[in-house]
């Protein structure tokens, strides 16, 4: 019950307006690169930390206190604000794993910068 809970604290506190079931069998939210790396396919995420740089196209290094990973942004869900690597933002979005060559990247659908 602690689980459900906080999961839906942070997804509202974030602005991650996506509904999802939470419930028995149901995923937890990530929320360190850690734990992102190591999570299912489609596993929500809402990560804080660094877009430290683009490693090619769409995909960037993501880093917080827990490690780096690879994060895809679309050109359409950066905000309108140049982001530096020295900016902290918040990403929301999910897990995408290949099941063939394991962790691809967290798929972002929300970025934000936390002021």
């Amino acid at each position: 019950m602690k689980k459900i809970i906080l999961a839906s604290v942070l997804a509202l506190s974030t602005g991650f307006a996506a509904a999802a079931f939470v419930g028995p069998n149901s995923a937890p939210l990530m929320t360190t690169a850690a734990d992102a790396a190591k999570a299912d396919d489609d596993v929500p995420v809402v990560l804080e930390g660094y877009i430290v740089k683009q490693v090619k196209g769409s995909h960037y290094e993501f880093r917080d206190n827990t490690g780096t990973i690879q994060v895809e942004i679309d050109h359409d869900k950066w905000p309108v604000q140049n982001i530096t690597p020295q900016m902290k933002v918040r990403l929301s979005g999910k897990v995408d794993r290949s099941k063939f060559t394991g962790f691809e990247a967290v798929d972002v659908k929300l970025v934000e910068i936390i002021k």
